[in-house]
């Protein structure tokens, strides 16, 4: 099999999985609907195009740098009700969370074919690419490359990367979380998206399972490469 690999950093990320009305969550990492949904994006996919061709990836992500947990205090004014005929509200107050300085390596394993086209995409975007909300742009390039192996492997073997010089390196291992193919087993999460349009969003379940990457590769900020292992 190969590996799709993403680097989703950025100053604000968020990746709700349980957000209604005026409370907008975020999970510790990032949501499997909301990565097929940057893929989309890259894609040029409309909201009604089917998703069938993802059901097939298995998802992992390696946690670099987990980032602060923030909350936003909206107070909106004048905001439409979804019936016209009943005006406007005058005043909607929110809650908004997301985290900050946070920093995912995602793994995306499947056949090579699709997951070339993934990259390929993610490196000539169709529609502009956001961290889970519009406002929250990344500040990396998002595409790793395709590499050969299975997810847990490739996630482990691809280098740390410090941002500057003095950067102290992970004490040995690095947080993630993997799906896990057997159903049933791990966290239950209702994140697989099926369908995207705005009236008719619907997820499925899939079971995701914590896990220990050993830290195994650093770069530094001039592309230099070192094992620690």
């Amino acid at each position: 099999m190969s590996v799709l690999l993403m680097r989703l950093a950025g100053p604000m990320q968020s990746w709700g999985t349980r957000s209604r009305f005026t409370n907008r969550d975020t999970g510790l990492e990032p949501s499997r609907s909301g990565v097929i949904g940057l893929l989309c994006a890259a894609l040029g996919h409309a909201r009604a195009a089917p998703l069938d061709e993802f059901g097939a990836l298995l998802m992992g992500v390696r946690v670099d740098r987990p980032g602060r947990l923030m909350r936003d205090y909206h107070t909106a004014q004048n905001v439409r009700r979804a019936d016209p005929t009943k005006g406007v509200q005058e005043t909607v107050l929110s809650e908004r969370y997301y985290l900050a300085d946070a920093d995912f390596l995602v793994g995306l394993e499947g056949k090579e074919p699709f997951l070339q086209r993934l990259e390929a995409a993610l490196r000539r975007p169709v529609w502009a690419l956001f961290l889970g909300r519009k406002a929250f742009v990344p500040s990396l390039p998002i595409f790793e490359g395709v590499e050969q192996g299975n997810l847990l492997e490739v996630l482990e073997q691809h280098p740390w990367r410090k941002r500057h010089k003095h950067e102290p390196a992970p004490d040995g291992y690095l947080h993630g979380m993997v799906e896990i193919a057997e159903y049933g087993a791990g966290d239950p999460v209702s994140d697989i998206p099926l369908s995207f349009v705005s009236r008719e969003r619907r997820f499925a379940v899939r079971h995701v399972g914590h896990h220990r990457f050993r830290v195994r590769r650093i770069e530094d900020p001039d592309g230099e490469v070192w094992d620690v292992s």
